[in-house]
């Protein structure tokens, strides 16, 4: 494994870790971040960054996804992505908010949800999230190192969706955050 791609994955976990000890944009509360000594990760594997077949939707009706706090959500299924891990091929839908697409922040973001073998016993049993940008092109590099848990998973004031079964990957994917619920 290359030094500057683990470098790059350990930007992004201290990256992480600061959101969850800052106060203005933490799930956590003001006793669970002075608590807070940062997210369990699983360690650095290259074998979970893969290049995926990109393949762009014609515009949908709207996807509309329920959350954990009994409202919805409006998507668009944007596309979908193929891709090899462990000699199997894959296809997980790629979203795109209807909300944040309005906003210029967030114009080209893309949100890939999924499940896999691993929720419940080591990760949150919900789910875990990916952000992505639209490619300009027919591939898009998906880095499961970089996979995270939804802010619901440490705190009840957050509506998060509850994951499509079309995004259950039948594969234990262990990279990214893990979790651990509060005793």
């Amino acid at each position: 494994m290359g030094q500057d791609y683990k470098n790059s994955i350990l930007e992004f976990q201290d990256e992480l870790n600061a959101e969850f000890k800052n106060q203005d944009e933490s799930p956590l509360s003001a006793k669970d971040r002075k608590e807070f000594t940062g997210l369990p990760f699983y360690p650095v594997d290259e074998h979970f960054w893969v290049i995926a077949k990109f393949e762009k939707l014609p515009p949908r009706s709207l996807f509309q996804m329920k959350t954990t706090a009994n409202s919805i959500k409006d998507y668009d299924v944007y596309g979908l992505l193929t891709f090899s891990l462990e000699e199997k091929e894959y296809c997980l839908n790629v979203y795109q908010s209807h909300v944040f697409r309005t906003q210029e922040k967030y114009k080209d973001y893309l949100f890939l949800p999924f499940t896999d073998l691993t929720n419940v016993t080591e990760t949150y049993g919900g789910g875990r999230y990916m952000d992505l940008k639209i490619p300009s092109g027919d591939t898009m590099e998906l880095d499961f190192n970089k996979v995270y848990n939804p802010f619901c998973a440490y705190s009840d004031g957050y509506a998060c969706p509850i994951l499509p079964r079309e995004n259950d990957l039948q594969l234990a994917v262990r990279a990214g955050v893990m979790y651990s619920p509060k005793k």
